[in-house]
């Protein structure tokens, strides 16, 4: 029986010809990844298992980009967790305020992780690095505890769903828009632990950053990873990148799926995923007239240079709506960097525009754009539960950065197609 992408992966890592779908397996890892909220309780428990060394200090990574700059003192006593710790351990890549950024756009863009490797984080929305051809998903903090230890992880081996994408986006319309078309077919439990492996000739029409945002919100249709097959643009990302040399795995031609969705990329539309589930998307033949009160520009999903290219082309020489806040968050200091380098903070700015620096604040109702009680707003985040962005009569409705910028302009829900034409 043939293997798909993300099970040839797995039984590389854990010394095997083959694996088969719901076996339990004990892997290698490549990489192990926390945050300033995940942690510090992975520190505690590392402290309980006895050990006194990571397995291997360049394989441990710790980025403090949910509350940095420090929001508040329980947050300045959690990085100090933290970074008390990586210092004891000597540990490489530890990033804090200055030299963070948004965990998942960092790594990439530091070149730490390549196609081929396993990588667990303690943050759910690991399963990002499936875009560069990477088996990446999200574990518990005791998991990564687990893993700075001893470079392992039990996994239970995935079935897949395959998503064949043919045809290539018009303008305007990004993975973000395909990404919460695919959520809406398939529902918040559709691919439950299940990998989801995107294949066709739409992937090639596709850049990393369609793909990053892709992969980075399989998790909100249950899946355990999500991940793309390696071709041209991937394997030049990663040179430019100065990733690690890539292992390069291919799904065999009788692999096993226990479905197959086909998407033609020609046919989405702009689609904004109403509140409070991802899997409530509606294109704009189904929305009318819904004002909104604040803009969130960023995230892990959507806080790239291409992301912000995108809005400020929708948003320049023009003025945001009276009454709404817009608020742009470059995903890394070096995202910030180009920016600046670019013009584009200077058209946010003036469009009336606060731009802050890298942080996932308001994502998860943390800090930097918290919403009151009967409040919406527009985000190019994963997710709108219930009080995800502040009080639980808020609502957040997810968009890509064109929805998002267009929506900053006219104060109400609107299409990049309305103000781009």
């Amino acid at each position: 029986m043939g293997m798909t992408m993300t099970q040839k992966i797995l039984a590389a890592h854990a010394g095997r010809d083959s694996v088969q779908a719901g076996e339990l397996i004990l892997a290698s890892l490549d990489l192990v990844l926390g945050n300033d909220i995940t942690a510090p309780v992975a520190v505690k428990a590392f402290a309980s298992l006895g050990k006194r060394a990571v397995f291997d200090r360049e394989k441990v990574v710790m980025v403090m980009d949910h509350f940095v700059p420090n929001k508040d003192i329980k947050a300045a006593e959690q990085c100090r967790v933290c970074r008390d710790f990586c210092r004891e351990q000597a540990v490489t890549h530890f990033y804090d305020a200055g030299r963070m950024g948004i965990e998942h756009a960092l790594l990439p863009e530091k070149g730490l992780v390549t196609a081929g490797d396993v990588v667990i984080g303690a943050d759910s929305h690991t399963c990002t690095y499936g875009a560069l051809g990477a088996f990446s998903t999200g574990v518990g903090s005791t998991d990564m505890a687990c893993g700075m230890a001893s470079g392992k992880a039990w996994f239970k081996v995935p079935s897949a769903i395959r998503i064949e994408l043919t045809g290539a986006l018009r303008k305007c319309v990004t993975g973000k828009d395909v990404i919460l078309h695919i959520i809406g077919k398939t529902g918040v439990d559709g691919a439950l632990y299940r990998s989801v492996e995107f294949t066709g000739d739409g992937v090639h029409t596709l850049s990393v950053s369609d793909r990053l945002c892709m992969a980075n919100m399989v998790i909100e249709a249950g899946a355990k990873n999500g991940i793309f097959p390696v071709d041209d643009v991937t394997l030049a990302y990663l040179r430019a990148h100065h990733a690690k040399e890539p292992r390069v795995y291919a799904a065999d031609e009788d692999a096993v799926y226990d479905e197959t969705l086909t998407v033609d990329l020609s046919q989405i539309e702009p689609t904004v995923a109403f509140p409070h589930l991802p899997e409530n998307a509606k294109t704009f033949a189904e929305i009318g007239d819904i004002p909104v009160d604040q803009v969130v520009i960023g995230s892990c999903t959507n806080g790239r240079l291409e992301d912000l290219q995108l809005a400020a082309e929708i948003m320049c020489g023009k003025t945001c709506a009276p009454g709404v806040r817009v608020i742009v968050i470059p995903a890394t200091q070096q995202i910030y960097l180009d920016a600046m380098e670019q013009g584009l903070l200077k058209i946010f700015v003036e469009s009336g525009a606060v731009v802050s620096t890298p942080t996932c604040g308001p994502c998860l109702g943390g800090y930097m754009g918290i919403l009151a009680k009967g409040e919406r707003a527009v985000a190019t985040t994963n997710r709108n539960f219930v009080g995800r962005m502040g009080h639980p009569e808020s609502e957040v409705y997810l968009a890509s950065p064109a929805v998002a910028a267009a929506t900053a302009l006219t104060g109400k829900i609107t299409s990049p197609w309305e103000v781009s034409q």
